[in-house]
């Protein structure tokens, strides 16, 4: 059983020389920068999503993000100080998901949010808290004092992994008549 436990490297092994590239390393998973070769797991993302999910991070009537628009999106939008790294696994190497910190816009000035998703046949084996502990070490040794995540209330599988790896709801709900509130919560690092 894994503890979580990550080994931030920059500049390590599965980086690119010469780049800061984040590669975060624990027992059983790899979070790197995505590739153009992962889009077609990004799209099986977006295509199992609740259909609770607004629609904007779903799939679209057109079958837009199509697996060029994601190639592309790969291809523009390098990693930086935040981002969504690729979950993948260290044995097989397949990528299950991703997890890592966005500027939502949400909190306060550099506090950004956690995110996370996986593919459905990869939940409930512990890798959405293991890959959330790697980036909150990430996040503390980066300098964060505090993180956001919010959550769809009806998420509940999302709700545990946040309590698991230490956040806790605030009183902030974003009501949401058709989507389901969104309830934020928070950690300190």
């Amino acid at each position: 059983m894994s503890d979580g436990s990550a080994d931030p490297a920059i500049d390590g092994e599965g980086a690119d020389p010469g780049t800061d590239e984040v590669v975060l390393r624990t027992d059983r998973l790899l979070l790197r920068p995505w590739r153009v070769e992962d889009a077609a797991v990004q799209r099986e993302l977006w295509l199992e999503r609740d259909p609770r999910v607004p629609p904007h991070r779903r799939i679209d009537a057109d079958g837009h993000p199509t697996l060029e628009d994601l190639e592309e999106w790969i291809r523009t939008h390098p990693p930086g100080r935040t981002g969504l790294l690729a979950v993948e696994r260290r044995t097989g190497g397949e990528v299950i998901g991703y997890c890592g910190l966005v500027d939502s816009g949400r909190g306060a000035e550099d506090e950004p949010e956690l995110a996370f998703e996986l593919l459905r046949r990869e939940w409930g084996q512990g890798y959405a808290t293991e890959a959330s502990l790697a980036v909150l070490d990430w996040a503390r040794t980066s300098g964060h004092v505090r993180l956001w995540a919010t959550v769809r209330e009806w998420n509940t599988a999302s709700r545990r992994v946040l309590a698991k790896v230490g956040f806790v709801e605030t009183d902030r709900v974003e009501p949401d008549d058709v989507h389901g509130r969104t309830i934020f919560t928070t950690r300190l690092l």
